[in-house]
């Protein structure tokens, strides 16, 4: 959702520089921009976001500031470089590749500093690894694939090797798999559990009570046995490509030529019951709370946890229906993203006008609240993949912006051209339309104004009922720049 302080009053020497204020009486400049959308600042005007400034020279440099919760935020050519701040510390990162982060220093009881290090860490991916803290047991250094042990990362509690492949040791709840080299060669030990591997040929694990691994040739023959503590196991077998079979006390299911053809029969912890014809195209399932009737690419409709979702001629058109915190929601997609619409509509209470939001890329977004809030913005070829992404729309959505309306309520909206140097808005109290620099009508509740040359020569009146008056070298007084900080 892009964010827009209210329009009361604009001053638009566009492409130099435009500005605009917030309320219905002169005040500073709260948001403004300059050569186009090139420099520029801004205050957030929704409730969640409220207090928040962002700024900066896009796309080169941008930065953002959340005082209310001691936040702040800098880009730099994002996604090459980004920097952000908190009250739990700060972190850095290059491509995500280099990246750095440090906590706060820790104070005492008395509300001194603490004399501890401050738990750090920097990676240089995929090279070198490494976490300071007061405590030797997280700590590490690592250099890869030479040497090093890391601890608590990609899953493991801790990972270790020496000139990678050839050695490895993976821990994890107190089972340890050692590797030399990897993948070929494994030992399995720890917590009971027993096991070794000469990859690709054959291999075992195996816990008393728990269960029994094994396979030959991976992955075309394998056996597994689960819960052995029970008294019908849950096992899996495969013969690939010819024959695979999974049983457990509520479920069965058998493939043929896998994947192509089988079937699945569950009676818990819900019923369902499908078979599969040449898998993934021709499928059939139905279920207490499941249906699946794939015809693929021709039809499709399935409701799987709650999402039902038909496709017409994959991946031409799809719909699809799910409720979520609250919302009921609807979307119809053209070949994925070439055209994407939203729409979002109370659960509790459906007489609430609902919500839209529509991408037909690479021409127009559009998005709209229900509540009077529209905003319109072409061209948009990088919102529809990344929705949610806020540096992408700080920094290098509004290049893209050559058309922008915005309608902050039904009676109070904005259009503008060319990175604002065609502007034109419509309120209840206020009427104004700007041509850059060159020409500008303000027309209010009282005075009236029609200028060129931001004042040069023109024509205004005070009042409705006073007359029309030729003015020389009249220029507005532009209020001042909101003050702002920067990270």
């Amino acid at each position: 959702m892009l964010t827009v302080s209210a329009h009361a009053t604009e001053y638009n020497v566009s492409p130099f520089w435009n500005g605009q204020t917030a309320g219905e009486t002169p005040r500073p400049i709260q948001d403004w921009t300059a050569i186009g959308p090139l420099f520029f600042h801004q205050t957030s005007s929704t409730t969640a976001d409220s207090g928040q400034t962002s700024g900066g020279i896009r796309p080169l440099y941008v930065w953002k500031t959340d005082p209310d919760h001691g936040k702040s935020d800098a880009y730099f050519l994002y996604p090459l470089f980004s920097y952000r701040s908190s009250p739990n510390g700060y972190n850095w990162s290059l491509l995500s590749l280099i990246n750095h982060y440090s906590a706060p220093q820790a104070t005492t009881a008395l509300g001194t500093t603490s004399a501890e290090p401050t738990p750090s860490g920097f990676d240089l991916w995929p090279i070198y690894y490494s976490r300071q803290t007061s405590d030797p047991a997280s700590s590490y250094h690592a250099v890869f694939p030479l040497y090093g042990t890391i601890k608590h990362r990609f899953g493991q509690d801790k990972l270790t090797w020496v000139l990678f492949p050839l050695y490895a040791r993976f821990e994890k709840r107190n089972v340890s798999t050692t590797t030399a080299p990897w993948p070929f060669i494994k030992v399995l030990n720890g917590e009971g559990n027993h096991g070794f591997e000469l990859w690709p040929l054959f291999g075992y694990r195996a816990k008393e009570g728990a269960y029994r691994e094994q396979f030959y040739l991976w992955p075309l023959i394998f056996k597994e046995e689960h819960a052995l503590w029970k008294s019908q196991p849950d096992t899996a077998f495969g013969f690939l490509p010819f024959y695979m079979r999974e049983t457990s006390t509520s479920l069965r299911r058998e493939t043929y030529l896998w994947p192509f053809f089988g079937y699945t029969d569950r009676t818990a912890p819900v019923r369902y019951h499908e078979t599969r014809y040449l898998w993934p195209f021709f499928v059939q399932g139905r279920g207490d709370v499941a249906y699946v009737n794939r015809w693929s690419p021709f039809y499709s409709h399935s409701v799987v946890k709650g999402v039902d979702k038909t496709w017409v001629l994959w991946p031409l058109w799809c719909h699809r229906t799910w409720t979520d915190s609250g919302l009921h929601q609807a979307r119809d997609q053209f070949l994925w993203f070439i055209y994407s619409s939203t729409k979002q509509r109370s659960a509790t209470n459906p007489n609430l006008a609902p919500a839209h939001k529509t991408h037909l890329w690479p021409l127009v977004s559009i998005w709209d609240n229900g509540a009077g809030r529209k905003q319109v913005q072409a061209f948009s070829p990088l919102l529809p993949f990344f929705p949610t992404n806020e540096p992408i729309r700080i920094a290098w959505n509004p290049l893209f912006a050559i058309y922008r309306y915005d309608r902050e309520a039904l009676d109070d909206r904005r259009h503008t051209l060319l990175w604002n140097f065609v502007s034109w808005r419509r309120s209840p109290q206020q009427r104004e339309f700007h041509l850059g620099p060159i020409f500008s009508v303000d027309k209010g509740n009282a005075a009236n104004r029609i200028a060129l040359g931001c004042g040069i020569i023109g024509l205004k009146r005070e009042t409705p009922a006073s007359r029309w008056r030729l003015f020389f070298f009249d220029f507005r007084r532009r209020p001042a720049k909101a003050a702002t900080t920067q990270p």
